[in-house]
């Protein structure tokens, strides 16, 4: 897929790995000027569960015509396992997150700009020992559709991918990896897990869809119908 991005100026929050960083090059390939933000190592600091910081880049950094995040904090026990901090923290990046980046960009943006978070398929299919992930992915689906109306002209779009070949599964060892990859894949409709190219394809042409806007678009390969 190819976006012409030239002159745009574009926020990535959890840019520095993953779907964020590949999202950062294919951007920068279509000609958008990309700041990178991460709670640290990175050339902005945005922690979206601290509000200060958020406040602190917004006034710093100006305007932007696309603030994307892929932010989010897992906690995957199950419920008798549950602890209420980071029960917390995982409400905090996967939906106050949002919340706070729109409440200090949204002022600064032109008419055109929009919002993209993301959301994941957990949270439409439910499964032992992920209430918490299932729960806020959910949720940020929700916001999506009431920020869009709220910021108007503004857009919000979320994108909730399946099992993503992404580079967060890495940390298991090869056996689990590829367990995992050959259960989701069987568990696909299109019989395969997700690319970061089958991802960054649906951000880039969300960041130029400018007639869709309250949306959570599914990347999952159908899988959450089965």
């Amino acid at each position: 897929m190819s976006e012409n991005l030239t002159g745009k100026r574009i926020l990535v929050v959890g840019g520095a790995r993953g779907i964020g960083a590949e999202i950062v090059r294919r951007t920068e390939q279509a000609g958008a000027d990309v700041v990178v933000a991460a709670r640290s190592g990175s050339e902005v600091q945005i922690d979206v569960t601290d509000e200060t910081t958020i406040m602190r880049a917004a006034e710093s950094l100006g305007a932007f015509d696309h603030v994307i995040s892929t932010a989010s904090a897992h906690h995957d026990v199950p419920v008798p396992d549950l602890e209420h901090d980071k029960i917390q923290a995982a409400f905090s990046a996967k939906v106050v997150g949002p919340l706070l980046l729109a409440k200090h960009f949204a002022p600064r943006m032109p008419a055109g700009g929009s919002f993209l978070f993301f959301s994941g398929i957990v949270g439409w299919k439910p499964k032992p020992g992920t209430v918490v992930k299932g729960t806020a992915n959910a949720a940020l689906a929700a916001l999506v559709t009431h920020l869009a109306v709220e910021l108007a002209p503004l857009r919000v779009n979320a994108i909730a991918p399946g099992i993503t070949d992404s580079g967060t599964w890495d940390r298991l060892p090869d056996e689990r990896r590829r367990a995992l990859y050959d259960s989701a894949a069987a568990a696909s409709l299109a019989g395969r897990v997700g690319t970061l190219e089958d991802v960054t394809d649906t951000a880039l042409w969300l960041l130029g869809a400018g007639w869709v806007t309250g949306d959570t678009i599914h990347v999952d390969g159908g899988a959450r119908h089965r």
